[in-house]
């Protein structure tokens, strides 16, 4: 691969390199002028030459020339739009393709962890509401992957308390009418939701798209913690109506009313303070790991607690400066968070180093002006001195997990009789009925924990495995072939596998081979252990992996020569990492199963009806996302999706119902035809 590197720093008239190009229209311009169209990656830097974020693109030039359009970056998100405030220099590096510009990217990320590349790792999956708000009847649900599938669509959260989340919403679904299923009941009415009041009709229409827009507007100002402003609203609302003598609507208001009542007294504690709102973020650290706490309070009443964990240890090895793990902090949550939701006033425990800076990107995604103080006396104070004190046992807690990792890797060295703790394990699964659907699963764990980004999947592809008749052992022995192919590659050629595995964590390798693991372990007993072993002979790798097996009735690990397991009790340190490995093997290959299983018949399914081939097949699940839309979709409808025209929807309509085939008309017909006399 030949690179070559271009790196700007000579001094401009009239300019400094400290100052941020964005404020320097000239020197920008001369400065994307000289990048080349070729592919590669990109380093922007700040004013003390640090690395803020890196960047591949297919064309150099296009790619960083866009960061610095549409008037300073407002089509970005806002966490590229505040990293493009601080770009004080560019700096590329030029491929041969665009491939070596992704290996390349991937390695410098590794060896430098620039700052906007690195985002902070939530010490738990809280779960959020999203609002399909892109869709003429929104759907409100609860998830906890934050998937946009349209820009409109909304995510409020996270939330801590997941059981108190569902109350909630159940609560909402109570007071607001909404809708209460994602697909209808019947076709061609409405269900009994409807007719309590419940419902207003979505499935059929019954209110206006805008109508049920402005409701969900309402409900969505509960998970904002915009009850008082909501409740005010109502109460407004419900006295208009009585004016008007319309009654009934105002009834209707005041039970909303009397609901949100019970729903914030529920789900908020009262603190004393003052009714401005405010978040409160403080954190703990030990100089390699922080816990970061961020307190949300709402008109004086605290409605959640979100936990972080961050890295406080800077890549000289030195520990991070609290104050900037605190900016990284409010960098990233804030900039996933709605405007509304950004509160007026936010408490530190410290001063960011770009205090300022933050302050005004706040101020400018709000809307309206965002303080950040560290207050030293008084209730404020105090709240800081709360949020410290949970800061200080959730470190205590990933300090516990911590040595409870390094202890369950050392007892698996000593074990298997490794020269160290092992840091990358590999642990591999078969999933199948009867042999119908064949896949298998790769997971990983580095330094005892998941690293699902590492995770891979795949699908069998022996012919001689098919629905009635499996064969774990040769589905294994593919998988392995398949696996370390490229290592055994590598070695044929000459290469020296131990440098090659030295060398894997360096910024400018992009071979490729970057992934041996210290263990491999097999899901199943010798039979399984003796198939992977028979593979590896093939690739030359047989003394180079450690490889075990854990079979599942005694929890019994077998390594490659030994006909009796290795000594071992099933709850020691080690065999329990093994086991948490085997189970998540298991667990993602189940899944990737049944994925595979369904989308198989939905396929089959759909291919029975006559003009739809493979592509169509999969046009219309991407357009309705599901059988059951399709069924229930007119044959207008149906013929809007890509590749479907009038004739071929009227097919596919007609497969879903085929009562309607014989049409009133002919039944008619049928009854009015003369009945033959019987011959003698």
């Amino acid at each position: 691969m030949t690179l070559a590197v271009q790196k700007s720093r000579e001094q401009v008239s009239g300019t400094t390199l400290g100052t941020p190009l964005t404020l320097q229209p000239q020197r920008l311009k001369a400065r994307l002028g000289e990048i080349p169209s070729e592919p590669g990656c990109y380093l922007m830097r700040d004013g003390e030459d640090r690395i803020l974020y890196i960047g591949k693109a297919k064309v150099l030039r296009n790619r960083v020339r866009s960061y610095f359009q549409s008037g300073g970056g407002h089509g970005h998100s806002p966490r590229i739009s505040l990293m493009v405030r601080q770009v004080c220099d560019i700096e590329v590096i030029v491929t041969d393709s665009e491939a070596e510009a992704l290996a390349l990217e991937a390695n410098l990320i590794k060896q430098n962890q620039p700052h906007f590349n690195v985002l902070l790792k939530d010490d738990k999956k809280y779960p959020y509401l999203c609002i399909t708000w892109s869709e003429a009847y929104p759907r409100i649900f609860i998830t906890r992957r934050r998937r946009f599938r349209s820009p409109l669509d909304r995510f409020y959260g996270p939330y801590v308390d997941v059981g108190l989340l569902r109350r909630t919403l159940s609560l909402v679904k109570h007071v607001f009418p909404l809708r209460q299923r994602p697909l209808p009941l019947h076709r061609d009415r409405t269900c009994l939701n409807y007719d309590i009041g419940r419902c207003p009709g979505v499935c059929q229409e019954q209110i206006t798209s805008e109508d049920y827009h402005q409701t969900l507007r309402k409900v969505a100002m509960v998970f904002q913690g915009r009850s008082d402003e909501l409740i005010e609203l109502l109460a407004g609302q419900m006295e208009r109506y009585a004016e008007r003598l319309d009654f009934e609507a105002a009834a209707r208001v005041r039970d909303q009313l009397q609901g949100l009542d019970t729903l914030t007294a529920d789900q908020k504690m009262s603190i004393g303070d003052s009714s401005i709102s405010r978040d409160v973020i403080a954190l703990a650290a030990d100089g390699r790991v922080a816990a970061v706490q961020l307190f949300q309070m709402r008109a004086g009443r605290l409605v959640g607690r979100l936990g972080f964990t961050a890295d406080a240890a800077a890549a000289e090895g030195q520990p991070l400066e609290p104050g900037r793990i605190l900016q990284r902090v409010v960098e990233e949550h804030y900039s996933q968070v709605e405007p509304v939701e950004i509160p007026p006033l936010l408490l530190l425990q410290h001063p960011l180093p770009q205090q300022s800076l933050i302050e005004e990107w706040l101020s400018e995604r709000r809307g309206r002006r965002v303080r950040l103080a560290v207050p030293q006396r008084q209730q404020k104070a105090e709240l800081i001195e709360l949020v410290v004190r949970n800061a200080t046992y959730e470190l205590e807690r990933a300090q516990r997990g911590a040595e409870q990792q390094l202890l369950a890797t050392e007892d698996l060295a000593q074990l298997l009789d490794l020269v160290a703790p092992p840091r990358r394990i590999e642990g591999f699964d078969i999933s199948h009925i009867q042999g119908s659907d064949a896949v298998a699963s790769q997971v990983v764990f580095i330094d005892g924990l998941p690293a699902k980004q590492h995770y891979r999947k795949y699908k069998i592809q022996s012919s001689s495995i098919v629905a009635g008749h499996s064969d774990d052992f040769m589905a294994m022995a593919e998988i392995m072939r398949r696996r370390f192919r490229r290592w055994s590659l590598a070695k044929a050629e000459g290469a020296d596998l131990a440098e090659l595995r030295r060398s894997a964590s360096t910024a400018l390798h992009t071979g490729g081979l970057n992934d041996w693991p210290d263990v491999v372990m097999i899901d199943g007993g010798k039979g399984q252990l003796s198939a992977v072993m028979e593979a590896l002979r093939e690739l030359d790798l047989h003394e180079d992996l450690v490889v075990c097996s854990l079979a599942k009735q005694r929890e019994e690990v077998f390594v490659p020569g030994a006909k009796q397991p290795l000594e071992s009790e099933p709850d020691q340190l080690g065999v329990s990492l093994l086991r948490r490995l085997r189970d998540e093997a298991h667990r993602f290959a189940v899944s990737f199963h049944r994925q595979q299983r369904g989308e198989r018949m939905k396929r089959t399914r759909l291919s029975d009806i006559p003009g739809l081939g493979p592509k169509r097949v999969r046009d219309l699940l991407a357009h309705f996302r599901s059988i059951d839309a399709i069924q229930l979709a007119s044959p207008e409808a149906i013929a809007q999706a890509p590749g479907v025209g009038p004739a071929l929807a009227a097919q596919v309509w007609d497969y879903f119902h085929p009562e309607a085939e014989e049409t009133p008309q002919d039944t008619a017909a049928a009854e009015l035809e003369p009945i033959q006399p019987r011959s003698a």
